[in-house]
């Protein structure tokens, strides 16, 4: 029979427990450290530097906090100033552990819970990866949001019957932008319209013309030149953050890391050359030379967790992290479910993305990825090989090696066909190529 632990069994007798919530944060702390050990405090910054100087004065070394939100953001930014420990505990840990649950009552069942050590700390990067990962990630919210103008620019387009989209694979290429700045500038004439065709665009200027050819109205036009504004206005400040993100980037470079032969300057070979270098000097080593993987992922993996995996004690830990590991749940000697957890890991994410984008690559990785396919179920392959990336780019961060690509394995290849034949009932005898 199974022993209840008793409530005397305290792990970290001066911890705490925060309630946060966006206009009040209740603070519990230990019964006989203070007189008062129930407080409520606002959510200004004297409020906060106030809640930080009650927990040092009742000689509090730990706080546990809930991830509400962003509310706990300032919390947990200004207790970590003031030289507390703080643990960020996921809401879902409070949910399966039963007990009393009001706004008062809260903070008191959360540090009874942190005091008995039945609470778990999520994991934060350090300072200067936050820095970094809050630039990264208005970057995608810009690139998001110009995306989203970018349809209405079709749609302003499409209702005035301007098939633009027909002659064009992309609407805001060289040639498209130059059509729809004239079209915002007052010209209507589809042939005057059709010369900003760029040489390089398979349709003729005959099929472009009558592409653009419409029913121009107003309030369309109208629409299309507010769209257009704010195209260039997100434009801007992704410039902005552009120009701040590589200046972080190389305020931290760690060392420079040879990447080979430098591209012609100006060509837009140098413009990524430069790019995977101030990469490649952050983290020590290049991983966009893992298959998959570009700039853009690189730069997600990068600023989400930091190049400084240390934080995990082994490859396991850190896939774990990342939500690609099996799951474990069994019973009675029986595996109930083997799934992968469900996550919103953008680092996850990341991965399954490069992942499926192996499908037709002429890699080992490629090959590895279209043999899962073959013996299970595309999404349970997509997980694998995520999880394969994974531990490529934990071993590279954490030891600085080199990426090397094995290729398809060719004979590994040739035995499969020979397998193939022979269970066709044929033979297949290599035939010698001339040099």
């Amino acid at each position: 029979m199974a022993m209840r632990r008793r409530d005397d069994e305290v792990v970290f007798p001066n911890a705490a427990g925060i309630d946060v919530g966006a206009s009040s944060h209740w603070v519990a702390a230990p019964r006989d450290a203070t007189e008062d050990p129930v407080r409520e405090f606002g959510p200004m910054t004297d409020d906060l530097n106030a809640m930080a100087d009650g927990l040092l004065a009742s000689g509090v070394d730990t706080v546990a906090l809930e991830s509400t939100g962003v509310y706990w953001i300032p919390v947990f930014e200004v207790l970590e100033q003031r030289g507390l420990k703080v643990w960020l505990v996921d809401a879902r840990q409070m949910k399966y552990v039963p007990g009393r649950k009001s706004d008062i009552q809260d903070c008191q069942w959360l540090q009874k819970l942190m005091s008995l050590g039945f609470l778990r700390a999520a994991w934060r990067p350090e300072g200067d990866v936050c820095v970094v990962r809050a630039v990264a990630r208005q970057r995608e919210v810009l690139l998001a949001e110009q995306a989203s103008w970018v349809q209405r620019i079709q749609k302003s387009l499409v209702q005035m019957n301007i098939q633009l989209t027909e002659v064009l694979t992309d609407v805001m290429s060289t040639t498209g932008q130059a059509i729809i700045r004239a079209i915002v500038a007052g010209e209507r004439d589809p042939k005057a319209l059709a010369k900003h065709r760029d040489r390089r665009v398979k349709a003729s200027a005959e099929k472009v013309t009558k592409a653009l050819t419409g029913n121009w109205r107003d309030e369309h036009l109208f629409v299309l030149c507010q769209a257009l504004a704010m195209y260039d206005d997100i434009a801007r400040h992704l410039t902005e953050c552009d120009a701040k993100l590589q200046a972080l980037l190389r305020a931290r470079g760690q060392r420079r890391v040879d990447l080979g032969k430098v591209p012609r300057t100006g060509s837009k070979l140098r413009e990524e050359f430069d790019a995977r270098q101030i990469l490649a000097n952050w983290a020590g080593v290049d991983l966009t030379r893992i298959n998959g993987l570009g700039l853009t992922a690189v730069m997600k993996i990068l600023s989400e967790p930091g190049p400084d995996l240390s934080r995990f004690a082994t490859v396991k830990h850190f896939c774990s992290w990342l939500g690609l590991c099996p799951g474990t749940k069994i019973s009675g000697g029986k595996v109930l479910s083997a799934n992968t957890k469900r996550s919103a890991n953008r680092v996850r994410q990341t991965l399954k993305m490069a992942a499926m984008s192996l499908s037709r690559s002429n890699s080992a990785l490629g090959a590895f990825y279209r043999r899962l396919c073959s013996r299970m179920d595309k999404p349970s392959a997509n997980t694998a090989t995520a999880h394969k990336l994974a531990r490529m780019v934990y071993f590279m961060l954490t030891r600085g090696e080199d990426f090397v690509d094995q290729g398809q394995q060719r004979q590994r290849s040739i035995a499969a066909l020979k397998r193939r034949a022979a269970a066709s009932g044929f033979d297949i005898n290599p035939t010698p190529v001339p040099a």
